[in-house]
């Protein structure tokens, strides 16, 4: 049985520097099976003060894959076969690490924790705040919560197409 988990770790360590070094912020690693075969999925796009409001390009994450794929290859951090993707976190973008967070301060999101607050594990509403390792939400349904980062689950911005924006009414 592969320890997914472990996988994740590894490739965190390994591809992080990798990323940083070419300018890029690795978002996310995701490691599951699908359709049939293990899926190791990067989510890259520039880093903090690189080219704001443009998304990485498909030359880059050519570029990282094949340096990445030699880097996991060497180390042999993959057991077995596996189909390597790289991409961007795209408009519902992933939220994992607290300054993800904080650069969603002001938009739209789906907070799902591990266990449940009040009788809820599911959450959409305006990430208001971070303050000390807590994820401030306003949930039109429950109101004001306070979650701890560490009690989520899974998280992502939620992308409003009609409006164009991920930003909450009440700051456009």
């Amino acid at each position: 049985m592969i320890d997914q988990r472990a996988v994740v770790q590894r490739v965190w360590e390994l591809a992080e520097p990798l990323a940083t070094a070419g300018g890029l912020e690795l978002f996310d690693v995701q490691y599951r099976p699908e359709g049939g075969r293990m899926v190791l999925r990067l989510l890259l796009d520039h880093a903090e003060g690189g080219r704001p409001g443009c998304g990485v390009t498909l030359d880059e994450l050519a570029r990282f894959s094949r340096e990445v794929g030699d880097v996991l290859d060497a180390h042999d951090a993959i057991p077995g076969a596996y189909h390597l993707e790289c991409s961007s976190p795209g408009l519902d973008r992933p939220l994992v690490r607290e300054r993800h967070f904080r650069a969603a301060v002001g938009e739209r999101a789906a907070v799902r924790t591990r266990e449940p607050i009040g009788d809820r594990r599911q959450f959409h509403g305006t990430i208001q705040a971070v303050e000390d390792g807590v994820v401030v939400l306003a949930d039109p349904a429950v109101g004001t919560l306070r979650v701890p980062l560490a009690s989520i689950e899974k998280a992502h911005v939620e992308y409003d197409f009609a409006r164009g924006t991920a930003r909450s009414s009440a700051r456009a």
